[in-house]
């Protein structure tokens, strides 16, 4: 049950298929915020575990289309970029808001973690009964938390004493309730 790395912090407002999820070659790291200084720089808010992780890439993709990352650093909780072809204020500009996304292949998982993304969607399986799908992953500072939606929402802790299995190959994760986990009582 490790922590969930590499996806998005916002919620789903719809369902859609976990195949194409599970499979998706790029996933979400972070939003172009600003710029910074007058030679293309630019500034990522991460939407992955920190800004060190994200700032560790070669290479990141903008509008389906890759882009050499030629040097990066944290500042705060944001990530500077400097990215190819990016050369003044100008042209750092034009990518305002735009999601910055990185390459599955290019990410070492370690033993236990899972991409949030392989998770959004996924059913959610207590005594065998399916209670609804993962909506969000809050990641907190003590442990991840899973917003599971269906007939009735859901937080449960990301803790070995609550969630038993996660199986992203037959899809589904499986946990333990207690009282106080429905919230919508």
């Amino acid at each position: 049950s490790g922590k969930a790395i590499a996806g998005r912090r916002r919620s789903v407002g719809e369902l859609f298929f976990v195949e194409a999820v599970m499979k998706s070659e790029l996933l979400d790291a972070g939003q172009i915020v600003n710029t910074h200084g007058v030679r293309g720089e630019v500034k990522v808010l991460p939407w992955c575990d920190s800004p060190e992780f994200l700032a560790g890439f070669s290479r990141v993709s903008l509008d389906g289309r890759d882009v050499a990352v030629e040097r990066s650093r944290v500042q705060g909780s944001c990530v500077l970029m400097k990215l190819a072809g990016v050369d003044d204020v100008n042209a750092a500009m034009r990518l305002r808001s735009k999601t910055v996304k990185i390459h599955r292949q290019d990410v070492e998982l370690e033993d236990g973690a899972t991409f949030i993304a392989d998770l959004i969607g996924l059913p959610v399986l207590a005594r065998d009964q399916e209670i609804g799908t993962i909506r969000e992953v809050l990641q907190l500072p003590s442990n991840d938390v899973y917003v599971v939606r269906g007939e009735h929402s859901y937080m449960i802790p990301v803790v070995q004493e609550f969630v038993e299995e996660v199986n992203l190959e037959a899809g589904y994760v499986k946990v333990r309730l207690i009282e106080g986990m429905q919230t919508d009582e």
